[in-house]
């Protein structure tokens, strides 16, 4: 039983971590909602409830490591074409003349 209660409340502070930071003051409505079903949970259903919380917390946590590692070793994704035309340049030792900057601004 205490192991139990101290999982589900690691598992509630996980499940906080993974979702956007909001005050304590001013729960959202999933943040409140987990936490009804996790003080209210049944003991027979609570294991694989546990479970699949468990499941989606690790999901989430991969998820935001994925867009971090995509974020740093792709730094280009986000560019327009023009910046990545001249960034291309710039590291092969080339600068693009201004003539041509000038003229795709216009």
């Amino acid at each position: 039983m205490a192991s139990s209660s101290v999982r589900a409340r690691s598992l509630y502070r996980s499940l906080l971590r993974e979702l956007p930071q909001r005050p304590l003051s001013a729960p959202s409505l999933v943040q409140q909602r987990i936490r009804n079903t996790i003080a209210t949970q049944p003991h027979g259903s609570a294991q694989l409830e546990m479970d699949q919380a468990d499941q989606y917390v690790q999901y989430t946590k991969a998820q935001r490591m994925y867009t971090t590692l995509l974020e740093r070793y792709n730094p280009g994704m986000e560019m327009d074409e023009e910046e990545r035309v001249r960034l291309t340049a710039r590291r092969v030792g080339m600068d693009l003349p201004d003539d041509f900057i000038r003229k795709n601004k216009a």
